[in-house]
């Protein structure tokens, strides 16, 4: 366990290009949000989601973004507001394979940070990362200014560790801890994986 730290759903997106609100979808016996949230719990103590609005089939706290603001960064702030340990590992709802050891491997590398963010196929991926309690003001900041989803111009304002791709290769070697779910295409596409996984579990047990 990471003593220190939250995790941070991030699940109050508009999901336009699903269709439809993507942390209910079904994957396989489980939606996108509660695949997310088991990770979550054997890597923290305490774990939250930040919404738009409450969902129902959760047990675990929830805090409701701002309604004056939308994005990622409305997320951010409201889960870092609400948290009492000194960092937070926001993920985004949309990511079902994350793994711990990807999560392990980000955590090493915190101390002398404000964040520590991965970097795949040429990529940041600012919502599978950890923040410290001292983002919020900055977040803040650019929230006030009408940057509500430049996570970018966040990053600029902080002391960042940027974790390569090899280093993440050596924690998930398939780098499927940063496929997000934008479409439905996608969708099937992490349904085909979640098949053909099953499928390899229930050959294993027949033998």
């Amino acid at each position: 366990m990471i003593e220190d730290c939250t995790g941070l759903i991030l699940a109050g997106g508009d999901s336009r290009r699903m269709g439809r609100d993507k942390a209910n979808l079904l994957l396989g016996e489980q939606t996108l949000l509660l695949r997310v949230a088991n990770v979550l719990q054997c890597s923290f103590p305490r774990v939250v989601a930040s919404v738009r609005q409450p969902h129902s089939e959760i047990s675990f706290p929830q805090v409701c973004d701002d309604p004056a603001f939308a994005g990622p960064l409305a997320g951010l702030a409201a889960g870092l507001a609400s948290v009492s340990t000194p960092w937070v590992f926001a993920v985004a709802c949309d990511m079902p394979f994350l793994t711990q050891p990807v999560i392990e491997r980000l955590a090493g590398h915190r101390s002398g940070y404000q964040a520590v963010v991965p970097v795949v196929q040429g990529h940041l991926q600012p919502l599978a990362a950890f923040y410290a309690g001292s983002c919020l003001e900055v977040i803040r900041n650019q929230l006030a200014a009408g940057n509500s989803n430049s996570l970018r111009a966040v990053l600029k304002e902080l002391q960042v560790c940027y974790v390569g791709e090899a280093e993440m290769r050596e924690a998930d070697p398939t780098l499927r801890s940063f496929f997000d779910l934008d479409t439905p295409d996608e969708l099937a596409e992490a349904e085909k994986v979640i098949r053909i996984h099953n499928a390899g579990v229930s050959d294993r047990n027949g033998q």
